[in-house]
């Protein structure tokens, strides 16, 4: 295992104008990015490497990072994991991307379990079936409110519900949107949505300028596609074709801005498009009929209503070095001015040395290079403790397996590095893709995770990192968030052998109603349900609570099987998050089967179950 160290200074760091990136997005072999204050932060006394030799179907694109020589992990030798003697489980030293297939072991369960478990928790709502499961892997969440009624929004791009939540034990939805009579076609119109449109990951903020509710909505790369696939031969690497089918897609690249009239989309006012490609002329009013470059707005942008927005973005296709095998994209930051939200007005784009095509010597010292398993780049917006206008300085950047990095923002046109931490490699899975920022102004403590991709704990685990970023340039690891155990009565002793993928997924989002308590983290854990620990104590970390509920749909026969019985493609991914109303405290977990919602009084407090004391306006931090 590699040990975490810190470097400090700005020369890993690279800054890119829009128009810089145009021109070197335009080249065939592009150079780097020249700084846009003019400056040269470069690392440029190494030589680049010498160029890894392509695969038989060598790729003809030339963004694909053929940088380090092949090392895609080789699958694990069955008797290097497993179950231990004192009933624990040994995880493999690194794995392959393999998301699609089961890998049992000596003890391991024969079925999914269809039992649930808690602790500390109490369910006060269950609501099972496909009106419930927009998504069998993954869904957004926001929370608004209309006319002293509570709404909340799921949904996964073509896929969302609109649910009345305002008595959380009588839940009922109001609206639903779909492309499923037309499988799924973004390309296409039908009864809900426009060619090329759908729901992104959303932020939605109260706005005095407008007094209204703004919405603002990524649109970004599709991640699940069917032109490349992770099996050699098939991926980025190796499919010329199916890079240049991905790269010939038609739609926005960017984000869109609404106003909210009214909890259903019949409500959403347009007022902006904006692209983040930037070979555009204007981002305002960017070429659509055309494909456009780099990733678009990734996940859930970061806005609080106020001036500034902050972006994961990668503004054109040199944007290229990551070794994830279906993902062509390695994503930076953008902060944007939303003092006029019809006219967002792009400040600043930063990305950390290695990501853009001609920074190969930078890109060849990860360890990774070279593996076409890791995911390298951002993957969600700046996490930022304390917004700009308040006072706020710091935001912290997790970029897969190019590790931590703090920025100072207290200047949006000009983020600066103040420190980087790299992390262990941890292959394959998701290395690095949420830090929960909550207990910072009070401990000084950050919470950094990545996730499993794969079931049965074929990768290594995922562990909660604690990190004590009190000197912001000197952020280190000082520990790891408990493992959840599975309860005696389970019958198993670790959750691995529960089936399915276990380790963390997310804390909700900064978009959640009301201030978040001290000391409590809420995760979604996948076959290990949601998680509860308490912080409070940064040296003695616990889980408080939990609640784990069966693997799967059992109570409809309405999912989209010939029978209508749940599929079994769809066990394995089975708490994929959390949403959690600080102002009512009720946690809702968002499952592979439907949403709970849950209370516990240990942890969270009284629950309020009927009409929240105050609208949700903008998010508390």
């Amino acid at each position: 295992m590699r040990v975490p160290r810190t470097i400090t200074g700005l020369p890993l760091t690279r800054r890119s104008g829009a128009f810089v990136a145009a021109a070197v997005a335009t080249a065939t072999t592009a150079a780097l990015l020249a700084p846009a204050n003019g400056s040269a932060n470069s690392t440029a006394t190494d030589a680049a490497p010498a160029a890894a030799t392509p695969g038989t179907g060598a790729a003809t694109d030339p963004n694909i990072p053929f940088v380090c020589d092949n090392s895609r992990p080789q699958p694990a030798d069955p008797g290097s994991y497993g179950m231990q003697l004192d009933g624990s489980f040994l995880h493999p030293a690194s794995t392959p991307v393999d998301e699609e297939n089961p890998h049992p072991f000596p003890g391991r369960m024969d079925d999914y379990d269809t039992k649930s478990y808690s602790k500390n928790v109490k369910v006060e709502a269950a609501y099972e079936g496909a009106d419930f499961t927009p998504d069998f892997f993954h869904t957004w969440q926001n929370i608004v409110d209309f006319n002293g009624r509570r709404y909340m929004f799921q949904y996964d791009r073509s896929e969302g519900r609109v649910y009345d939540i305002t008595d959380v034990r009588n839940v009922k939805v109001v609206e639903r949107m779909s492309r499923n009579d037309v499988d799924g076609d973004e390309s296409k119109a039908n009864g809900s949505w426009a060619a090329y449109d759908y729901w992104g990951a959303t932020t939605i903020q109260w706005n005095a300028r407008l007094n209204s509710y703004v919405m603002v909505m990524s649109f970004e790369d599709k991640r699940q596609i069917d032109e490349l696939h992770p099996e050699p031969g098939k991926d980025k690497f190796d499919n010329p074709a199916g890079v240049a089918a991905v790269r010939a897609k038609q739609g926005l690249k960017g984000f869109k801005v609404f106003k909210l009239n009214g909890p259903l989309k019949k409500d959403w006012q347009l007022l902006a498009t904006v692209s983040t490609d930037s070979t555009q002329a204007d981002p305002l009013k960017s070429d659509l009929s055309k494909p456009q470059q780099g990733s678009g707005s990734l996940d859930v942008p970061m806005w609080d209503g106020g001036k500034y927005l902050f972006l994961a973005v990668a503004p054109n296709d040199t944007y290229a070095n990551t070794e994830y095998p279906t993902n062509l994209h390695s994503a930076g930051y953008q902060s944007w001015d939303m003092s006029d939200p019809t006219k967002p007005r792009l400040l600043d784009t930063w990305h950390l040395e290695g990501q853009v095509k001609g920074e190969e010597a930078a890109y060849a010292k990860n360890p990774r290079c070279g593996n076409r398993t890791s995911w390298m780049g951002a993957r969600m917006p700046l996490f930022i403790p304390k917004p700009v206008e308040k006072g706020g300085k710091y935001g912290f950047a997790v970029q897969g397996g190019y590790g931590l990095t703090v920025l100072d923002i207290s200047n949006p046109a000009d983020m600066k590095q103040v420190s980087h931490l790299d992390l262990p490699p941890s292959v394959a899975g998701t290395e690095g893709d949420n830090i929960d920022v909550s207990q910072y102004e009070k401990t000084g403590m950050i919470y950094l995770s990545g996730y499993p991709l794969t079931e049965d704990c074929y990768e290594p685990y995922k562990p909660i990192w604690q990190i004590d970023a009190r000197d912001p340039a000197k952020p280190r690891v000082v520990g790891q968030l408990p493992r959840p155990t599975p309860p005696k009565s389970s019958g198993i002793t670790d959750y691995c052998q529960r089936r399915g993928s276990f380790g963390p997924k997310r804390t909700g989002y900064y978009t959640n109603p009301g201030k978040q308590d001290n000391g409590t983290l809420v995760y979604g854990f996948y076959n290990a349900g949601a998680q509860i620990f308490d912080v409070d104590n940064p040296s003695r970390p616990e889980i408080d609570a939990y609640f784990v509920p069966k693997a799967y749909g059992t109570k409809t026969k309405d999912w989209p099987t010939e029978n209508g019985e749940f599929p079994d493609w769809a066990k394995g991914n089975q708490t994929h998050g959390v949403y959690v109303e600080w102002d009512r405290n009720i946690v809702w977990v968002m499952t592979n089967h439907g949403i709970y919602a849950v209370s516990s009084r240990e942890t969270l407090g009284r629950p309020n179950l009927g009409r929240p004391e105050h609208p949700f306006r903008n998010s508390q931090f």
